[in-house]
Order: structure tokens, then sequence, then C-alpha cells
């Protein structure tokens, strides 16, 4: 393994692995004179998408889309057995782009590889063998994300030969939140020595969302204050003051902050203790203390929490749909199960409120200076029933939605759509984040990956 002179190819492929999903979107980077005479002045080109799901499952679900067929055509979408990990997904892609993509992977010039903790890295890098290993080193930090992606960058490297592979990084987003509120109340000799400290996550999200934001409202992103919500299975909300990071809800691990799928989020540090001991209730006798490892406490805060562990799914679309029949039920003056019915509702009033923590505080921090609240992640952008139970817990602080315009969102693609009552102040949008698009921009770019 080793670094490679910067390619002058103009095919950017860009890799976004999840803990049991890829997700791949060829670019094309266009040149100079082109953007100069074009009405759409885009550095980079979408040409194709393609997304493997459930791949820890048998089967995995294979999708591949070509850019030119995104109205008018559904997107090609089978069952795939032998995809077995990440590297048997990507794979899987590469054969399906030279099979019916008609697109040769040498003609492929750049790899940019989503990683989602970058440690002390402050911008994207060149994989090399001391690059690839130190981030395999913080593969303990983020371990639902970190060994997909690198798996990923050993089959790019091994099948992509002639193309350069770049990490780009969440946590390099955050670089320049205020070292009072990234410090941990620990003793600092041991902090500084094994990077104990809040790094925050969904970098790459909030890049696009600043970026695309700025340009709805007509701003420059450096006078640019949001307050920016990635909504998905794994879930953070984001301060941004005059274009850069002040405050995020994540900290030195993504498990950290706002609940997720199967993540706890912020939760009183003794609570795993408690809940391994062999008391089976809250007890401070040593002799009921287990060793709890930070492997098998990891493994409890990401796999065994969140929502899925109130509801038994994981899927917040299922969770909305079954609390809104319980209220149906109710109305219509049916019997409703106290336990098992009142679930729903709970996991759903529990995010909102979770929610509610971090977006007050950060209204605060912004002094109320808030240009808009930006809604993004699967669930930030396809549910209106959670921006609704948001917003209108806002309407102190002047947020608005409007209904209809709140419905109507998830009919459209535009990638930032207004779904606030005022339109001149206290925004309220959906914004469609695309993490593949901002690291194929953010490659477009930067000179040194374009030299010889």
């Amino acid at each position: 393994m080793s670094s490679k002179h910067g390619s002058k190819r103009a095919l950017i492929l860009a890799v976004n692995a999840g803990s049991s999903s890829l997700k791949v979107s060829l670019f094309n980077r266009r040149t100079a004179s082109w953007q100069s005479t074009s009405s759409s002045p885009e550095i980079v080109q979408l040409l194709l998408t393609s997304t493997i799901t459930s791949i820890s499952q048998t089967p995995a679900t294979f999708s591949f889309q070509l850019a030119a067929h995104d109205t008018g055509r559904e997107a090609h979408k089978v069952s795939v057995d032998d995809i077995k990990d990440h590297a048997s997904a990507f794979q899987h892609f590469l054969d399906y782009l030279k099979r019916e993509g008609h697109i040769d992977r040498d003609a492929i010039g750049h790899v940019c590889h989503r990683i989602v903790h970058g440690g002390d890295y402050l911008e994207p890098v060149v994989i090399t063998n001391k690059t690839y290993h130190h981030i395999e080193r913080l593969s303990d930090l983020a371990p639902l994300h970190n060994g997909g992606a690198l798996s990923v960058m050993q089959a790019c490297i091994e099948q992509l030969q002639t193309a350069q592979s770049i990490a780009y990084f969440d946590t390099s987003f955050h670089r320049t939140i205020p070292k009072h509120i990234t410090m941990y109340p620990i003793p600092q000799d041991i902090a500084q020595k094994r990077g104990l400290k809040k790094y925050g996550f969904h970098g790459l999200s909030y890049a696009f969302i600043l970026g695309a934001v700025s340009a709805f409202l007509h701003k420059d992103p450096s006078e640019t204050n949001l307050i920016a919500m990635h909504l998905g299975s794994g879930a953070s909300v984001c301060a941004i003051q005059n274009g850069r990071s002040l405050d995020t809800s994540m900290g030195l691990t993504p498990v950290s902050g706002l609940p997720g799928a199967t993540r706890s989020g912020a939760i009183d540090p003794a609570l795993v203790f408690h809940y391994t001991n062999r008391a089976g209730r809250i007890s401070h006798d040593r002799a009921q203390v287990v060793d709890v490892r930070v492997t098998e406490a990891e493994e409890i805060l990401n796999t065994q929490s969140g929502w899925a562990a109130i509801t038994g799914t994981a899927d917040f679309g299922e969770i909305v749909q079954e609390m809104k029949a319980v209220e149906a039920r109710r109305v219509e003056g049916a019997e409703v199960n106290d336990d098992d019915d009142e679930k729903w509702g709970v996991a759903f009033e529990l995010l909102v409120d979770r929610i509610l923590d971090f977006v007050g505080g950060y209204y605060v921090k912004l002094g109320g200076k808030v240009d808009a609240l930006v809604f993004a992640g699967g669930i930030g952008e396809k549910s209106a029933d959670l921006r609704q139970a948001v917003a209108a817990k806002l309407d102190c602080l002047g947020f608005a939605i409007d209904p209809n315009a709140n419905r109507e969102a998830n009919g459209t693609k535009d990638a930032v759509v207004d779904i606030g009552k005022l339109k001149d102040t206290r925004r309220v949008l959906v914004c469609r984040t695309d993490e593949q698009y901002e690291m194929a921009k953010e490659c477009a770019m930067d000179p040194k990956f374009w030299e010889d």
C-alpha cells in the first residue's frame, strides 16, 4: 500500500460505508472552461448511484441507478446472496459497474472514503500504509463504521490500483469547536495522552448542509448561523456560527448525544455498571460488581440500546406508524394496552425531548442569532411528524412550520426546502444532505489531488 501521485482522470468515486450498508456515487469532474460557460456551474456531475443494504444479513439488497434515469425509471434493485461483507459488496458494485454501466474501473482516478472517526486528522489524507494503520487504530472509537470503511478501502487499493484513495473525516468539520467545549473535566495529562475529548461527527453532512443552506439563503457561508440536525439511525445536532462548528451533540465517540436506532445517546456514565452488576438492581455493593470491559460497554451502548431497545424495531418510520395507530384506537374508544401500546409514543417523545435539549442550548450559545433550523438525515428529511413535533415545542423561540409545506416537503427532490411560516427570519428548512457529493466536490476543488 503506497501513496499515489495525483491523477487527472476525471471520474471520482465517493464511498460511504455504514454499519450494514454501502453507498457509492460516481461523479465526473467538470473542466474550468465548462464551469465558466454553464448555467449549472457545479464542479462535479453525478453519473450514477448504488446502494447496498442488509450487508450483515442474507440476502443483501443491491440497487443501481444512472443519474440520467433519475425520473421516469426505477432504479435496478435486486437481492444478492453472495454479498457477505463490505468488501464483497464493493466487489459486486465494481462488477456491475463494468457489466451494466459500461464504465471500466481504470477510468476512475480518485476514490473518496468517508471515515467517521479521524482522531486528530484535520484535513483529508491520501491513504498510505501509515495513514491506513492510524485509521485502523481509531476503529474502537467508531466501531459501527470505521471497520466497514477500512475493508472497502483495502478492496479499493487492491481492485483500483491506478486510482488514488483519499480519506475524508467526519470529525474534521468540528475542528473549530473551542477548547473549553471539547475538553472533558478529567485529569488533562491522561486526556491529552489518550486523545480523550469531544471530536463530533456527521461532519461531511454538516459541511454539505452549510453550503446548500447558505446558498439557498443567498448568504456567504462565513456569515451563516444554523442549528442543524442530522437525524437518522445515528443522530446529532450541530450549532454553526459564522460558518464554523461551535458545538455538536456527539462527543469522543458517536454514542454520546442524541439516542439513535441502537445507540443510547447521553446517559449517566455510571448506568452501565448498574446495568451489568450481579444484584439485578442499583447497588454500590462491591461484591456485586462485574468487571465491565470497554468492548462490552460499547456493545451495550452502541448496539443494544436506542429506540430499538424500547420498541423492538430500529425503523423509526414504523414507530411513527404504530404510534398513530394507537392514537387512532384511543380516539375511537378502543382498548389500549398501557405497556405494549404506549412504547411507540414514549420512544417518539423521548427523541423529541432530547433534540429539544440540544436545540435550546445551542440557541442560547448562538445568542438567539439563528438564520435557520435545519432538518436533515433519513428521519429529518422524511418524517413530517417528527419535524412538526419539534417545531411545535420551539414556537416559543419564534420557529414555526407551515403544515402544508411540511407535508409536501417529502415529495420534492430539491436540496433545500422551506417548510417554515416565516420567510425573512427564523427559517425552518429541510436539507437533503449528500455526504458523497460533499467528498467529491472537495476532492475536485483541491489542486493537490490533481497534480502530475
